[in-house]
């Protein structure tokens, strides 16, 4: 029985763990030729088992067709795989060589552009489609969705399809050069039936990011928010901005808000009170929104307060000494 020293026991673990790494690294969904569908602009080479003069490379034209040699006419390459191209050129051999043996390989794969995924994710770039893959697959081999987010993603159909029937869902003709679908996240996250699309070579996929609010004012942390999928309630976007100051004038929140056709905004008078007590309904932020938390009036007792304690940017009363 093989024992391992601890030493030598880490040295293999280590390898050995390394190796596996690599391996997962390289599952990709690019590294499977398994079904693959031949198209225009794939180059073929075929080998012949014992007859070296019917040895070919050929690139696929516009037709789908290859040339073979010794063959009087185009071979038609495509939407076969390359078993499915064997078969065929194996029967037009046979007419020149007895049980001839033919090994075809897609040498050069130029019929399907890569998926091009950008936005909010974490790690934009292309990817290399050689079998089937859907789109949360795809957002996922991209780092994920960024805190920037919105949970919206859309994909942009640059090409028709190599081969009819490559994807079960069809996209109805708009009129537009480059048709575009929306498709949502948490629909997605939760496998609701459709949105989940396969992505098909040349796609555009864009993972949008989230509308902005702002709030300003008597908040501890004033700023640029975003607007998640499902959208923003005010409680929640204070809470974000780490709450109310103690000078803030909870009872009376202006919110201003883009009005269509107007250079002047809406503005929407909020009581922060009502809402956290229940009596009022909460409100849903909307794009843009500006949340502005005014400051209350101090009464003449907390100025008095304040000015006693010292409070920084404020001036002390001064100290009364006996005569």
């Amino acid at each position: 029985m093989l024992i391992l020293r601890p030493s030598l026991l880490f040295v293999f673990l280590l390898t050995f763990g390394t190796f596996f790494e690599v391996a997962a690294q390289d599952a990709a969904p690019d590294v499977s030729i398994q079904g693959y569908r031949i198209g225009p602009g794939d180059e073929i080479t075929g080998k012949v088992l014992g007859e070296p003069q019917f040895d070919f490379v050929s690139t696929v034209d516009e037709d789908g067709r290859i040339s073979v040699p010794f063959v009087d006419d185009p071979v038609t390459a495509r939407c076969l795989t390359e078993r499915e191209l064997r078969t065929e050129v194996n029967k037009l051999l046979s007419r020149y060589l007895r049980n001839p043996q033919t090994n075809i390989r897609v040498t050069q794969r130029n019929s399907r552009p890569p998926v091009s995924i950008y936005g909010e994710v974490k790690q934009q770039g292309q990817v290399p489609l050689t079998r089937r893959a859907y789109l949360l697959e795809l957002i996922t081999y991209a780092g994920g969705p960024t805190d920037k987010s919105g949970g919206s993603i859309q994909v942009f159909r640059t090409r028709p399809q190599v081969c009819p029937g490559e994807v079960t869902e069809t996209w109805a003709d708009s009129g537009v050069a480059v048709p575009s679908k929306t498709y949502s996240l948490n629909n997605m996250r939760q496998g609701v039936e459709g949105s989940n699309p396969e992505i098909l070579p040349g796609d555009v996929i864009i993972v949008q990011k989230a509308s902005p609010v702002y709030i300003t004012g008597e908040v501890l942390r004033p700023g640029e928010f975003s607007i998640p999928e499902g959208g923003l309630p005010l409680m929640q976007a204070i809470a974000m901005a780490s709450g109310l100051t103690r000078e803030a004038k909870s009872k009376r929140i202006n919110i201003y808000r883009r009005k269509e056709g107007s250079v002047e905004p809406e503005v929407i008078e909020v009581d922060y009170n009502a809402i956290k007590n229940g009596e009022e309904k909460e409100v849903l932020l909307q794009p843009n929104d500006i949340v502005d938390v005014g400051k209350a009036k101090k009464s003449f007792m907390d100025v008095l307060y304040e000015a006693a304690i010292g409070i920084p940017n404020r001036v002390p009363l001064p100290v009364l000494r006996p005569f």
